[in-house]
Protein backbone atom coordinates (compact mmCIF):
# COMPACT_ATOMS: atom_id res chain seq x y z
CA UNK A 1 0.00 0.00 0.00
CA UNK A 2 1.41 3.42 -0.96
CA UNK A 3 2.50 5.29 2.29
CA UNK A 4 0.11 8.62 2.40
CA UNK A 5 0.59 9.66 6.13
CA UNK A 6 -2.77 10.10 6.48
CA UNK A 7 -3.83 8.38 9.85
CA UNK A 8 -6.15 8.49 13.02
CA UNK A 9 -6.43 7.82 15.79
CA UNK A 10 -7.80 3.80 15.57
CA UNK A 11 -6.93 3.49 12.22
CA UNK A 12 -4.10 1.26 11.31
CA UNK A 13 -0.22 2.30 11.14
CA UNK A 14 1.37 4.11 8.03
CA UNK A 15 4.19 2.10 7.04
CA UNK A 16 6.88 3.77 4.90
CA UNK A 17 10.39 2.13 3.90
CA UNK A 18 13.11 4.18 3.26
CA UNK A 19 16.87 3.37 2.14
CA UNK A 20 18.08 1.83 6.22
CA UNK A 21 15.17 2.72 8.12
CA UNK A 22 11.45 1.86 7.88
CA UNK A 23 8.94 4.88 9.06
CA UNK A 24 5.67 3.76 11.08
CA UNK A 25 3.55 6.28 11.76
CA UNK A 26 0.70 5.84 14.29
CA UNK A 27 -2.04 8.04 16.03
CA UNK A 28 -2.76 8.34 19.50
CA UNK A 29 -4.58 9.80 22.03
CA UNK A 30 -7.42 12.57 22.17
CA UNK A 31 -5.76 15.09 20.39
CA UNK A 32 -4.93 13.00 17.55
CA UNK A 33 -1.09 13.19 18.44
CA UNK A 34 1.36 11.58 15.84
CA UNK A 35 3.79 9.27 16.89
CA UNK A 36 6.74 7.69 14.81
CA UNK A 37 8.49 4.28 15.74
CA UNK A 38 11.67 4.16 13.44
CA UNK A 39 13.25 0.80 12.77
CA UNK A 40 17.02 0.20 11.66
CA UNK A 41 16.67 -1.91 8.36
CA UNK A 42 20.05 -3.62 8.65
CA UNK A 43 19.56 -4.66 12.87
CA UNK A 44 16.09 -4.03 13.94
CA UNK A 45 16.91 -1.57 16.42
CA UNK A 46 13.62 0.22 16.81
CA UNK A 47 13.48 4.43 18.46
CA UNK A 48 10.01 6.46 19.31
CA UNK A 49 9.69 9.69 18.47
CA UNK A 50 7.05 11.16 20.75
CA UNK A 51 5.73 8.63 23.36
CA UNK A 52 2.41 10.67 23.43
CA UNK A 53 -0.54 8.78 24.60
CA UNK A 54 -2.08 5.47 24.44
CA UNK A 55 1.02 3.43 26.00
CA UNK A 56 -0.89 0.19 25.54
CA UNK A 57 -1.31 1.04 21.49
CA UNK A 58 2.60 2.23 21.38
CA UNK A 59 3.97 -0.75 22.90
CA UNK A 60 2.00 -3.35 21.05
CA UNK A 61 3.57 -1.43 17.85
CA UNK A 62 7.01 -2.03 19.35
CA UNK A 63 6.01 -5.68 19.51
CA UNK A 64 8.93 -8.30 20.74
CA UNK A 65 11.77 -5.79 19.04
CA UNK A 66 12.25 -4.17 21.61
CA UNK A 67 12.75 -0.25 21.96
CA UNK A 68 16.26 1.47 22.32
CA UNK A 69 14.96 4.83 22.62
CA UNK A 70 11.92 7.33 23.21
CA UNK A 71 12.47 11.01 21.65
CA UNK A 72 10.78 13.77 22.96
CA UNK A 73 10.03 16.74 20.45
CA UNK A 74 8.85 19.26 22.92
CA UNK A 75 7.97 19.36 26.61
CA UNK A 76 3.90 19.63 26.05
CA UNK A 77 2.33 17.29 28.10
CA UNK A 78 0.56 15.76 25.01
CA UNK A 79 3.42 14.62 23.39
CA UNK A 80 4.70 12.49 26.55
CA UNK A 81 1.65 11.20 28.43
CA UNK A 82 2.96 7.20 28.02
CA UNK A 83 6.62 8.41 28.24
CA UNK A 84 6.78 7.08 32.13
CA UNK A 85 4.38 3.85 30.88
CA UNK A 86 6.44 3.22 27.48
CA UNK A 87 9.81 4.06 29.49
CA UNK A 88 9.13 1.35 32.32
CA UNK A 89 7.60 -1.65 29.80
CA UNK A 90 11.03 -1.31 27.75
CA UNK A 91 14.11 -0.35 29.60
CA UNK A 92 14.64 2.23 27.17
CA UNK A 93 16.13 5.29 27.43
CA UNK A 94 14.76 8.72 27.07
CA UNK A 95 16.02 11.74 25.21
CA UNK A 96 15.00 15.31 25.27
CA UNK A 97 15.78 18.86 24.48
CA UNK A 98 18.28 20.36 27.08
CA UNK A 99 15.95 23.68 27.22
CA UNK A 100 13.03 21.32 27.72
CA UNK A 101 14.24 18.56 29.81
CA UNK A 102 13.29 19.62 33.73
CA UNK A 103 9.33 19.45 32.63
CA UNK A 104 9.60 15.88 31.06
CA UNK A 105 9.25 12.99 32.76
CA UNK A 106 12.11 10.49 32.62
CA UNK A 107 14.78 12.30 30.58
CA UNK A 108 18.04 10.23 31.04
CA UNK A 109 19.73 12.04 28.27
CA UNK A 110 19.63 15.39 26.73
CA UNK A 111 20.57 17.23 23.32
CA UNK A 112 21.40 20.63 21.81
CA UNK A 113 21.59 21.87 18.44
CA UNK A 114 23.83 19.27 16.41
CA UNK A 115 24.02 16.20 18.50
CA UNK A 116 23.38 13.02 16.94
CA UNK A 117 21.32 9.93 18.09
CA UNK A 118 21.43 6.26 16.95
CA UNK A 119 19.23 4.10 15.33
CA UNK A 120 21.52 1.53 14.40
CA UNK A 121 23.89 2.51 12.23
CA UNK A 122 21.14 5.26 11.08
CA UNK A 123 21.68 8.77 12.62
CA UNK A 124 19.09 11.39 13.76
CA UNK A 125 20.44 14.93 13.55
CA UNK A 126 19.19 17.03 16.05
CA UNK A 127 17.87 20.58 15.08
CA UNK A 128 17.07 22.76 18.05
CA UNK A 129 14.23 24.88 17.35
CA UNK A 130 13.05 28.18 19.51
CA UNK A 131 9.68 29.50 19.89
CA UNK A 132 6.94 26.55 20.13
CA UNK A 133 8.90 25.82 23.45
CA UNK A 134 12.31 26.56 24.40
CA UNK A 135 13.60 23.34 23.75
CA UNK A 136 12.10 22.00 20.95
CA UNK A 137 13.77 19.41 18.76
CA UNK A 138 13.51 18.68 15.04
CA UNK A 139 15.17 15.23 13.95
CA UNK A 140 16.81 14.80 10.38
CA UNK A 141 17.22 11.90 8.77
CA UNK A 142 18.96 11.80 5.52
CA UNK A 143 18.52 8.63 3.40
CA UNK A 144 21.82 7.49 1.98
CA UNK A 145 22.16 8.72 -1.83
CA UNK A 146 18.56 9.77 -1.52
CA UNK A 147 15.76 12.61 0.05
CA UNK A 148 15.92 14.32 3.83
CA UNK A 149 13.38 13.52 6.09
CA UNK A 150 12.19 15.92 9.05
CA UNK A 151 10.34 14.83 12.50
CA UNK A 152 8.98 18.25 13.36
CA UNK A 153 7.21 18.14 16.34
CA UNK A 154 5.29 20.54 16.73
CA UNK A 155 7.20 23.55 14.70
CA UNK A 156 6.18 22.70 11.03
CA UNK A 157 2.82 21.72 9.84
CA UNK A 158 1.23 21.83 6.39
CA UNK A 159 0.34 25.39 6.19
CA UNK A 160 2.03 26.95 9.03
CA UNK A 161 4.56 27.07 12.00
CA UNK A 162 3.35 25.62 15.60
CA UNK A 163 1.26 27.96 17.64
CA UNK A 164 3.22 30.50 20.01
CA UNK A 165 -0.33 31.41 21.69
CA UNK A 166 0.33 35.09 20.71
CA UNK A 167 3.66 35.70 21.98
CA UNK A 168 5.20 37.81 19.21
CA UNK A 169 9.17 37.13 20.07
CA UNK A 170 8.44 33.31 19.97
CA UNK A 171 6.72 33.39 17.09
CA UNK A 172 9.74 35.68 15.30
CA UNK A 173 12.35 33.04 17.12
CA UNK A 174 10.26 30.05 15.54
CA UNK A 175 9.58 31.01 11.64
CA UNK A 176 13.48 32.59 12.01
CA UNK A 177 14.64 29.49 12.73
CA UNK A 178 12.02 27.01 11.14
CA UNK A 179 13.42 29.43 7.57
CA UNK A 180 16.88 29.12 8.40
CA UNK A 181 17.54 26.03 9.99
CA UNK A 182 14.93 23.93 7.61
CA UNK A 183 14.17 25.47 4.49
CA UNK A 184 17.67 27.35 3.79
CA UNK A 185 19.07 23.97 4.48
CA UNK A 186 16.72 21.60 3.13
CA UNK A 187 15.93 21.04 -0.77
CA UNK A 188 12.25 20.71 -1.66
CA UNK A 189 12.08 17.00 -1.82
CA UNK A 190 12.57 17.27 2.23
CA UNK A 191 9.38 15.18 3.52
CA UNK A 192 8.53 15.90 6.97
CA UNK A 193 6.59 14.29 9.56
CA UNK A 194 4.72 16.11 11.98
CA UNK A 195 3.30 16.05 15.63
CA UNK A 196 -0.31 15.96 14.42
CA UNK A 197 -2.16 15.59 11.04
CA UNK A 198 -0.72 15.16 7.73
CA UNK A 199 3.04 15.28 6.23
CA UNK A 200 4.18 17.84 3.95
CA UNK A 201 7.22 18.53 1.83
CA UNK A 202 8.98 21.72 2.21
CA UNK A 203 9.18 22.41 -1.47
CA UNK A 204 4.76 22.54 -0.84
CA UNK A 205 4.80 24.92 1.94
CA UNK A 206 8.21 27.15 0.62
CA UNK A 207 6.49 29.24 -1.23
CA UNK A 208 3.86 30.42 1.75
CA UNK A 209 7.02 31.23 3.71
CA UNK A 210 6.23 35.32 3.24
CA UNK A 211 2.70 35.04 4.07
CA UNK A 212 3.16 32.94 7.38
CA UNK A 213 5.27 36.00 8.12
CA UNK A 214 2.96 38.91 7.50
CA UNK A 215 -0.42 37.21 9.23
CA UNK A 216 2.47 36.32 12.60
CA UNK A 217 1.06 32.63 13.11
Amino acid sequence: MTYTGDVSRGSAPAVRDLHGLTVTKVSVGPMDNNAYLLRCASDGTQVLIDAANDAETLLKLIGEGGLATVVTTHRHPDHHGALARVVEATGAGSVAGADDAAEIPVVTATVRDGDTIPVGDCTLEVIHVVGHTPGSIVLLYREPAGIAHLFTGDSLFPGGVGNTRGDKKNFASLIDDVEHKLFDRLPDDTWFYPGHGKDSTLGAERPHLPEWRARGW
